[in-house]
């Protein structure tokens, strides 16, 4: 079995494919993208579970959606040209530095 931990960074991987699908998705109006959001969102949260079953809720749950929300603000701002302002950086370290810290908790 997988460390809970590894387990938990995949489902966060899985949040951030799903939520790039769905913005391609474009209001779930692309149905190969819209497909791909089912899919991986499912995949994330059944992931989350496993996870669930070892660590804290607030821990899991809280590292899972800053996962998310790092991975899908840095992919925003690469691939679908959302502005990389100082303060949205600083957003995404200190989501980061929570992230850190709930793990070394």
């Amino acid at each position: 079995m997988l460390n809970p931990w590894a387990i938990l960074m995949l489902a966060g991987l899985f949040e951030i494919v799903w939520a790039a699908s769905m913005k391609a998705s474009d209001g779930f109006t692309r149905i190969g993208p819209s497909i791909l959001t089912g899919i991986t969102a499912f995949i994330s949260f059944w992931l989350l579970a496993m996870a669930m079953k070892d660590l804290p809720l607030g821990t899991a749950y809280a590292v899972w959606v800053g996962i998310g929300a790092v991975g899908a603000a840095l992919l925003g701002i690469m691939v679908f040209g959302d502005a990389a302002t100082p303060l949205r950086i600083g957003g995404i370290v200190l989501i980061t530095a929570g992230i850190v810290a709930l793990k070394l908790a």
